[in-house]
């Protein structure tokens, strides 16, 4: 091979990487922007099928998944050294000051994105006795509760984030994953769907989730 074929073959990988890198930053951009975890999660049910519960239950490791089980740091697929040791660190500094609102919200936060939702109910709850009235909180511990199968509690706790903030929509896309995905309620879905897609005209996710419970209820 001469100068000139090694040449041209060099611009050709680095145009095949350009090009790759771009298509990357095009369907980057289309992307829609990330939810809060609590969206998240309910969006995920419905790829896993929507109808179970998440991940808590029997099972379960310790309060902060400070040993083996599902999710835990023995656990497929659970989360790694680092983030047990940031776990234990604020578990650590909220129990040397139960009043430190931010470290407890930051260990709620934690334990949801690990699905230990029983432990993550609890830290939200104790956070709200401090600071009341927070949507994207309320919303997350409504995430805890679908997740554990407690739907009603789930459901009564998107309507009254919505009574709190008329335009959190993420509660509104919450309420219709459970009154259609799991309660299989499908009129009062369609109903809360209309309202949704009233506050979030143009959102995919809105889409998939309105196909989603369509399909249930010809499915039923």
């Amino acid at each position: 091979m001469n100068k000139d074929n090694v040449l041209f073959g060099v611009i050709g990988i680095l145009l095949g990487f350009l090009a790759g890198y771009l298509l990357h930053e095009v369907m980057s951009a289309r992307q829609p922007p990330r939810l809060r975890p609590g969206d998240t999660a309910a969006a995920a049910a419905l790829g896993a099928g929507g109808d179970a519960a998440g991940a808590g239950g029997a099972g379960e490791a310790p309060a902060d998944a400070s040993g083996p089980g599902p999710g835990g740091a023995g656990g497929a697929g659970g989360p790694g050294g680092p983030q047990m040791a940031a776990i234990q660190q604020l578990r650590e500094q909220v129990e040397k000051n139960p009043n430190d609102n931010a470290a407890l919200l930051q260990l709620a936060n934690a334990n949801f994105e690990i699905q230990r939702w029983d432990r993550a109910q609890e830290l939200y709850l104790r956070y709200l006795k401090m600071k009341p009235n927070q949507p994207g909180v309320m919303s997350d511990l409504g995430v805890t509760y679908r997740n554990q199968g407690k739907f009603q509690e789930a459901l009564d706790l998107f309507r009254q984030v919505g009574k709190i903030d008329p335009t959190n929509w993420q509660s509104r896309f919450n309420e219709v994953v459970v009154l259609g995905i799991d309660l299989k309620q499908y009129d009062q879905a369609q109903q809360a769907l209309v309202e949704l897609r009233k506050m979030q005209p143009n959102n995919p996710d809105v889409e998939r989730l309105a196909a989603a419970v369509e399909s249930r209820r010809k499915a039923a």
